[in-house]
């Protein structure tokens, strides 16, 4: 459990809903979101490459199914941009060094603390 003072409702980022976002702000997100999402579809690629070289039975082809199943619902569970979730996003991105901060250079500081605040959660969560 977390602290009271490091709750994250309290760090910001629960008013995500509050944020408006500029038109530079959105090309900039939008940017950054697909960028991290081509490297982490390329990840997968290669990782089912990798599972489809090595197989040497048929029940290795539903090995692969389940594997490729699963990442299409975490990926989808993970890039939601919605702009009311995309702190979320990021923040979690952030936390799994998916995206990096230069990535996200241009945005108001509301937003990089918000983003900054749910990643830091986040890493605790998964100290603890």
């Amino acid at each position: 459990m977390t602290s009271p003072s490091s709750s994250p409702i309290q760090n910001g980022y629960a008013n995500q809903h509050d944020l408006t976002w500029s038109r530079s702000e959105k090309a900039i997100a939008r940017k950054a979101f697909d960028a991290a999402l081509k490297r982490e579809l390329h990840e997968v690629i290669q990782e089912a490459k990798q599972m489809a070289s090595q197989m040497q039975e048929p029940s290795n082809l539903w090995e692969l199914e389940h594997y490729l199943t699963e990442r299409r619902k975490q990926i989808d569970r993970t890039y939601d941009y919605r702009y009311s979730q995309l702190t979320l996003v990021f923040g979690k991105l952030l936390c799994e060094s998916r995206l990096g901060e230069e990535g996200l250079r241009g945005l108001r500081e509301n937003k990089l603390k918000s983003i900054r605040s749910y990643a830091k959660f986040l890493a605790e969560m998964d100290a603890a």
